[in-house]
């Protein structure tokens, strides 16, 4: 199983921060966004080699310093967004995965949870994520990937999703099988026929669709999802206020 790690994006909401590197490197309590996403992959048993990262802004960067993955280049990231930058590596999906977002902060124990998972789909929740958006004036709750459940099983994903109705955050981390994958890819090419260059979801393009409008797609034509729980040991970094915030969400999760 490979470990797909999407970062093709330059992170323009982190301003300077950004001038020269991807946002994944950016610094977060002494540390890049992708160190901290590696120490947790490897707490699940996975290595830098079996990692595949979807690059694209400052690309060099990231080739130079980590030459032990495995990169796929995503040439229009000014024009996409995460779901198209995951479908890039499509050749590497084939026999299951799991994939994470690169500019967030999470503890290992919830991959682990994830790769054993017995379900086909299973993503990473947090139940702690309103803590977080407290006097977060420049990323508000209504700009979280929200998901309600029944019990474990996942029912909805969405931004539009009412906080108080939610039962966490999806985290950007999740697990496919290889079957699960194979539907995943067959179900982006046929919205891509369908819908490419026209609105599909939420008024975006299909072009700037995001992987939970996809997953949610797929709910809506009974893929059955399931979720993984983390009590507040995720965060997101997307501006300056998150980086200034980061220090006190970390020592306060759990």
């Amino acid at each position: 199983m490979k470990v797909v790690i999407i970062g093709a994006g330059r992170g323009s909401r982190l301003g300077p921060e950004t001038e020269t590197i991807p946002k994944t490197l950016v610094q977060v309590m002494g540390r890049s966004m992708l160190d901290w996403v590696l120490d947790a992959l490897k707490e699940a048993g996975f290595e830098r080699k079996d990692v595949v990262f979807v690059c694209g802004y400052a690309e060099n960067v990231l080739r130079e310093r980590y030459p032990e993955f495995t990169f796929v280049r995503n040439g229009d990231w000014q024009n996409n967004n995460i779901l198209a930058s995951l479908l890039c590596a499509r050749e590497h999906l084939v026999d299951g995965f799991i994939s994470t977002y690169s500019d967030i902060v999470y503890e290992g124990a919830v991959v682990k949870k994830l790769r054993g998972s017995s379900h086909d789909i299973a993503l990473g929740c947090d139940t702690k994520w309103r803590r977080r958006y407290v006097g977060r004036s420049e990323h508000p709750e209504t700009d979280a990937e929200k998901l309600r459940a029944d019990g474990s099983r996942v029912t909805e994903l969405g931004r539009t999703i009412p906080s108080e109705d939610a039962s966490g955050e999806f985290i950007g981390v999740m697990k496919l099988s290889a079957r699960a994958a194979g539907d995943l890819v067959r179900v982006f090419d046929e919205m891509k026929l369908a819908h490419a260059g026209k609105v599909w979801r939420e008024g975006r393009t299909f072009e700037r669709a995001y992987l939970i409008d996809q997953l949610q797609h797929m709910l809506e034509q009974g893929v059955e999802m399931h979720r993984e729980d983390t009590a507040g040991g995720y965060m997101e970094i997307d501006t300056q206020q998150d980086l200034a915030m980061a220090e006190k969400w970390w020592s306060e999760r759990g």
